[in-house]
């Protein structure tokens, strides 16, 4: 190294060559690199049952879509919206009503209450923004969807929108929504 100029900077000498040979070779390996990379971001959504069991705040849903035997529909085709109470809503619930609806003795009801959180089609929040509705559930009863101040389910509050799934949506609710029937 020597010293140049009239502030005494340091000068390193370098060698072009070398130095595009070392650029060369850093392009190659990005551009070899990148879409690996980038296939992760580019991957499949999970389902519905998946999403819903990988975020840890569902895992008595999950426990009862299991004991109810939809797991494989609700990882079917769709698209479905699915109003997913966490796992505070239903510990909102009376003691013991979970553990009584998981019995195997009372699958139909367990599936007839599940049914009731979930909606044919991919409804979006702007869909229904500042609307009110009465949908249709895969249960068969109505459910009543205000959106005109925030989204109210039946009796709850949906406090997370928007949780795309590869085959539908979940909306989070912060209770347990019941059919009327």
């Amino acid at each position: 190294m020597r010293r140049c100029g009239t502030n005494n900077q340091l000068s390193v000498p370098f060698n072009i060559g070398d130095d595009m040979k070392v650029l060369s070779r850093f392009a190659i390996a990005v551009t070899l690199a990148l879409p690996l990379a980038l296939g992760s971001l580019a991957a499949k959504a999970a389902d519905i049952v998946d999403t819903a069991a990988s975020a840890g705040q569902f895992n008595t849903l999950v426990a009862a879509v299991k004991a109810a035997g939809l797991v494989e529909t609700l990882k079917g085709d769709g698209p479905f919206t699915v109003f997913a109470p966490t796992d505070e809503a239903f510990a909102k619930l009376p003691e013991g009503t979970v553990e009584n609806l998981l019995k195997p003795e009372n699958k139909d009801q367990l599936v007839a209450v599940l049914t009731y959180h979930v909606v044919p089609g991919k409804i979006m929040s702007s869909d229904i923004a500042g609307k009110t509705a009465e949908v249709a559930t895969v249960e068969g009863s109505k459910l009543s969807v205000d959106a005109t101040d925030g989204v109210k389910v039946d009796n709850a509050k949906v406090v997370s929108a928007d949780i795309e799934t590869s085959n539908g949506v979940i909306h989070v609710i912060d209770t347990v929504v019941l059919p009327k029937s």
